[in-house]
């Protein structure tokens, strides 16, 4: 740690690991993002294994960035420790994590704002779900995904009311959606500070970008930027804008959408923590806009760091009042 004209240069903590489904990932991110930032400062990469941060931590001399994907990571839970405990970090606050990570409650508020998005019913209890009233409102073609996890875990695509009953009956309770699948074509676009940058096309093996195609090598194409119609392209830009500043998001975020057959873009979800390796999705949508991944690690801390330079400016002195 240095010190120059009165102002702390904090070191750079990268939080990754955690206790969730999408461990093995975070620690990809963490490394990733650790070795790009240690161009910029000092850097301690921790692999956090527990629901607790390290007590070896101080806000007063560390900033934080927390690469941990999915439960307890992205959900709000590791951002509420962290502010409580004082520390200036990257990404997206608690509120806006702990919304953005329930697939139900960010899809109304973007709807609410324009977003177009496709039609669901949600429940808790899957066997009291009808699956030939749910085709009868849904259409053949569905998804059905837990509300609040990351990364395609558990995904079911199904076609039919016999297929939506097979896979009703093989769930545990627990918060559901089930979603008019929009078939066509699958892209993401990231933002840095609500900045859209560019459209990346996903194109996995056999449709359906599961966790699996996510994450085996070779098993899902992707072009970017992605070849578009112009006005789509400008769309989803504009319904990615909408659901970051709605969601209360801020530094950085990914958005998915669905294009239809017909050329209209779908939301399907605001990722506020997504994946960071150099191969990543965000990665990608930031190369269309000339960031390399040295370049675009930088881009992601620099929020953290304003908010640590912030808190270290003198506060104004009390000017007595004569009497």
């Amino acid at each position: 740690m240095s010190e120059s004209a009165g102002k702390v240069d904090p070191r750079i903590i990268v939080l990754s690991g955690g206790v969730g489904a999408e461990r093995d990932v975070s620690l990809k991110s963490g490394q990733s993002l650790a070795d790009a930032l240690e161009s910029v400062g000092q850097v301690d990469l921790i692999d956090l294994v527990e629901t607790t941060l390290p007590p070896e931590m101080d806000p007063g001399s560390q900033v934080v960035f927390p690469i941990i994907h999915g439960t307890f990571g992205e959900d709000g839970t590791l951002q509420s420790l962290l502010e409580e405990a004082g520390f200036a970090y990257a990404g997206c606050d608690s509120k806006s994590s702990r919304l953005c990570m329930h697939k139900g409650k960010s899809k109304d508020l973007v709807s609410e704002a324009g977003v177009r998005v496709a039609k669901d019913i949600r429940f808790l209890e899957p066997r009291e779900v009808s699956a030939e009233d749910t085709v009868e409102e849904l259409g053949n073609d569905l998804v059905v995904k837990p509300v609040d996890q990351g990364s395609s875990v558990a995904l079911h695509i199904c076609r039919g009311a016999k297929e939506l009953g097979t896979v009703l009956g093989d769930l545990s309770h627990g918060e559901w959606m089930i979603e008019q699948r929009i078939l066509g074509r699958e892209v993401t676009i990231g933002l840095l500070d609500g900045v859209p940058l560019g459209v990346v096309e996903v194109i996995p093996e056999g449709g359906v970008y599961d966790y699996k195609r996510k994450y085996s090598a070779g098993a899902t194409e992707y072009r970017y930027p992605a070849v578009i119609d112009l006005e789509v392209e400008e769309e989803i830009k504009e319904f990615a804008k909408l659901s970051f500043s709605v969601c209360g998001c801020r530094d950085f975020a990914r958005v998915d959408f669905m294009i239809s057959e017909d050329g209209n873009p779908y939301f399907l979800e605001v990722n506020t923590l997504p994946g960071l390796t150099t191969t990543s999705l965000l990665p990608k949508s930031a190369s269309c806009s000339g960031y390399d991944f040295q370049k675009l690690a930088e881009k992601l801390l620099s929020g953290a760091k304003s908010r640590f330079a912030e808190r270290q400016l003198p506060s104004e002195p009390v000017t007595p009042v004569s009497s």
